[in-house]
């Protein structure tokens, strides 16, 4: 990608989430890491599977209906065929949510054999709830439990403190609040977190960022631009393009590009163009 911006976040509640992740860990018998179903390995936090480790693992790729489903599932072999249980879910709509209390069971079933034997079978499965800001873990929560007991919001960063969540007598989550990693190695991989707003718009050089979106859109779902857009060839900036036809325009006939980078950030983000991933499983 040509992106030339530096897109740089890693505030001090950061550090902060580390620290508790790590001591929490031992407090729970499994860990729910959510990710972005359009951008699946940029949305994983590398943090994330050092701090983890062996315990284990359910992924769910959350906001499938914002994803090309064909790719969505190639993600889902993927990490399967890596021993990792995965979900298609989207949890604020909460299709295949209920595929995660059977998965967790099935994943920890000796656990729950140990504590039959024990005769403590009672006793809840502590599960934590981990993730980059904005991929969705409240919304999840929130139908796990059937309730509004987690804030949740639009904007990265809404989740701030840890809370304990019961489901039933049987699971109990902990919900931690989204981290990012210290510094993105892989540019490619900011600018897909930057694109699906997991990193905050004031960071970013949103012009720059949504022609590097329309470019990627023009040459990957170009049909899906052009009938939102109503364009017939992408012959120039795709801002621009859009801020005509839309009649965005500035005094002067110049094209508003600066309005027309917002619309198609905001109508991205928002499923309005489509079904649409930003990256494919390896060898996919």
């Amino acid at each position: 990608m040509a992106y030339e911006g530096d897109i740089q976040w890693f505030p001090g509640h950061m550090t902060k989430t580390r620290r508790m992740i790590e001591a929490d860990l031992k407090l729970v018998d499994a860990v729910a890491e959510i990710v972005d179903c359009r951008i699946p390995e940029s949305s994983r936090n590398p943090l994330i599977n050092e701090i983890v480790q062996n315990k284990p693992r359910i992924i769910l790729l959350n906001k499938c209906d914002y994803a090309d489903d064909t790719v969505t599932e190639q993600w889902r072999r993927y990490y399967e065929d890596l021993g990792i249980k995965t979900i298609v879910c989207d949890c604020r709509s909460g299709k295949g949510i209920n595929k995660f209390l059977p998965a967790l069971k099935s994943e920890l079933h000796e656990l729950l054999e140990r504590r039959r034997a024990k005769g403590s079978s009672g006793k809840a499965l502590r599960v934590m709830v981990v993730g980059i800001p904005n991929v969705g873990k409240s919304s999840f929560i929130n139908r796990m439990a059937n309730s509004r007991k987690t804030k949740v919001g639009d904007m990265p960063g809404v989740t701030r403190g840890k809370q304990w969540v019961t489901i039933d007598k049987e699971v109990e989550l902990l919900d931690m609040p989204g981290i990012l990693w210290p510094k993105f190695d892989d540019k490619n991989a900011a600018i897909k977190l930057a694109f699906t707003g997991a990193i905050k718009d004031e960071v970013t050089d949103a012009e720059e960022l949504a022609e590097e979106l329309g470019s990627y859109l023009a040459e990957n779902y170009p049909d899906r631009l052009k009938e939102r857009y109503k364009l017939d060839s992408f012959d120039g900036r795709i801002t621009e393009l859009i801020a005509k036809k839309r009649g965005m325009m500035l005094s002067g006939g110049v094209p508003d590009t600066e309005r027309a980078a917002a619309a198609l950030l905001d109508e991205y983000r928002s499923g309005k163009i489509g079904r649409i991933s930003l990256e494919k499983p390896p060898a996919a």
